[in-house]
């Protein structure tokens, strides 16, 4: 996370159209960014075309930005409220989606450095349970687990109280446990069944 006064001095520079600020800004929290919205919408190309977007609102808005904004919490909205008004405009469904555990698409010719390092099968597990839950408690986790959030930036980057957030990060974390466990206890079901 970037310390609050290289933070303050970094949205002084972008009110004031300093393009290396919107370079520094761009080399922290590009990838970041990324990753959080791949994970989000479980599809490449739509994380891509959001990230995109979520630039040119801070390019837009950069002048607009008040001088006590913390951009990572800011950013992380923009990509969120970008990545909810995806969802409404072509009305996916998490039910219909649940299919496409994968982060990437089937098309792709080259590894990626994510998809070596989720190679091994516990990593596979976790980012198919992961992909399985509801948006909301995925963007959760996301946010904490992921991005190193308080929960107090996750409440502001979802628009809730951090009550609420820190009630449905518990929710969240309580989902993914039971959906880690849940092919190890069906095994233990069929072996059961199977010796009785």
């Amino acid at each position: 996370m970037m310390d609050p006064c290289s933070n303050s001095s970094l949205v002084a520079r972008l009110q004031a159209g300093d393009t290396a600020a919107f370079d520094e800004v761009h080399a922290e929290y590009n990838a970041r960014l990324f990753g959080f919205l791949v994970r989000l919408s479980r599809r490449r190309e739509v994380a891509e075309d959001l990230l995109e977007e979520t630039w040119l609102r801070l390019v837009t808005h950069a002048k607009r930005l008040r001088a006590d904004t913390r951009l990572a919490p800011w950013l992380f909205t923009v990509a969120r409220n970008l990545y909810v008004s995806h969802q409404r405009s072509r009305m996916l469904e998490d039910a219909h989606a649940s299919a496409l555990i994968g982060l990437w698409p089937g098309g792709v010719v080259h590894m990626s450095p994510f998809e070596e390092t989720a190679s091994n099968e516990a990593e596979r597990r976790i980012e198919a349970a992961l992909a399985a839950l509801p948006t909301i408690y995925r963007e959760a986790l996301l946010l904490v687990a992921v991005e190193g959030f308080k929960a107090a930036d996750g409440a502001e980057v979802c628009g809730i109280s951090p009550e609420a957030f820190r009630q449905r990060l518990s929710r969240a974390r309580a989902a993914l446990l039971k959906r880690l466990e849940a092919p190890a206890s069906l095994k233990a079901a069929a072996l059961k069944e199977a010796t009785t």
